[in-house]
């Protein structure tokens, strides 16, 4: 990525920057993740009851809005050089271009072997093959301007990779507000979760349900469950943190038991 950077402000090459651009997906994703888990192993304390771990939604929102902000700038740069051509200077182009795509094929077939055992190295071995993709775009680009002199091959693959990244970012982007903004997590049906609860023998109705996510992988829950008998709440109330671990994976959950006859004569009492 730094070469690029560097090649592309000897060249005058702004498929080089953007193409730098699109490894700092990468590089900014991957730095900000250890900098998050380094402060999500910081222990709770009585001002920040669940820690730093939200640290790690804070990071990835950041990279995004920089990520959009450099996409941003390379489509303007693209746009003023198809106005105004400069000049670039194509064999170093094509000298870093090739540099990149041999780091990105060697990184390819460092992680082939453990894609198909781990989401996590599948990812990376994702990433890093848009990022040869991105590699190969600039080293056609430098390669046509060596040939015929066509300059504008620089900014119209620069184009192209900028306008590659925005989709990824926008995703990152919308995960990062919606955690933010306590949304129940993609993989929970609302609907279904109720009908869970009220499948428990003894529960009678279910209100008050929130589900949100804390950070990437912990997810939590609160609800009140009524039940017809005050007798088996603690049966019920096993059955239903049970149901929402196991059928879920909502190991964090806070449920509360209302008596169902109680209930009833509060509701007339406020009548």
């Amino acid at each position: 990525m730094v070469v690029e950077v560097i090649g592309g402000v000897i060249t005058g090459s702004l498929a080089l920057i953007a193409d730098a651009a699109h490894m700092l997906t990468d590089a900014g994703g991957l730095a900000l993740a250890l900098i998050a888990i380094n402060f999500g192993e910081r222990p709770a304390t009585p001002q920040k009851t669940f820690g730093y771990v939200r640290m790690e939604v804070l990071s990835a929102l950041a990279n995004a809005v920089v990520l959009l902000v450099v996409t941003a700038f390379v489509l303007y740069e693209a746009y003023d050089r198809f106005l105004n051509p400069p000049p670039v200077l194509g064999a170093p182009m094509m000298a870093v271009a090739i540099a990149g795509l041999i780091v990105n094929l060697i990184s390819m077939k460092l992680l082939s072997a453990g894609s198909s055992d781990s989401l996590n190295v599948k990812g990376a071995y994702f990433e890093v093959m848009s990022d040869m993709l991105g590699s190969l775009g600039v080293l056609i680009a430098a390669v046509v301007i060596l040939l015929t002199g066509w300059t504008l091959a620089d900014p119209l693959v620069g184009a192209g990779i900028g306008l590659f990244i925005i989709p990824r970012t926008w995703v990152l982007l919308r995960e990062a507000i919606h955690i933010l903004m306590e949304g129940t997590p993609p993989h929970v049906d609302l609907t279904l979760l109720e009908r869970t609860l009220l499948a428990i023998p003894g529960v009678t109705a279910v209100h008050d349900i929130h589900v949100w996510t804390i950070t990437s992988g912990i997810d939590a829950m609160s609800c009140h469950l009524v039940i017809s008998d005050m007798a088996r709440s603690r049966e019920t109330l096993t059955a239903a943190q049970a149901a929402m671990r196991d059928t879920y994976g909502l190991s964090h959950s806070t449920i509360q038991i209302e008596d169902e006859a109680l209930r009833a004569e509060e509701g007339v009492s406020r009548i």
